[in-house]
């Protein structure tokens, strides 16, 4: 599965962006996809994640109630709205597909190239 991220950008803190992620190749509908992050300097961390239904969904804590993850299937894209941004949501965002819902990077096997969110306070 080829992955491509866009939506990133600069906002201030407490504004709103919304991350998109294409897919592209085989079945890109039956597995289930995921949001991490990468700050300069920290480890790479769950964000999000959705079933291939759309049924399900994690979050981390740090995020929950502020950020919500969905799919268009017919669209093959994902979505990361994020809401309420705070400066320390400054990070590298990607997204991911897995064969099963997850939120440990070594359960997903597919990664898009990343995109940059800069929330400035």
């Amino acid at each position: 599965v080829q992955l491509v991220e866009s939506g990133g950008g600069l906002v201030q803190a407490g504004g709103s962006l919304r991350l998109s992620c294409a897919a592209s190749g085989r079945t890109t509908s039956s597995y289930a996809m995921g949001w991490f992050r990468q700050a300069p300097g920290k480890e790479r961390e769950f964000v999000a994640a959705l079933s291939w239904s759309g049924g399900t969904t994690y979050y981390a804590d740090s995020v929950k109630g502020r950020f919500t993850i969905s799919r268009d299937n017919a669209k093959n894209t994902v979505y990361l709205q994020m809401n309420s941004l705070k400066p320390e949501d400054t990070a590298v965002y990607y997204c991911a597909a897995a064969p099963f819902i997850a939120a440990r990077t070594d359960e997903y096997d597919s990664w898009g190239q990343g995109t940059q969110v800069t929330v400035s306070s």
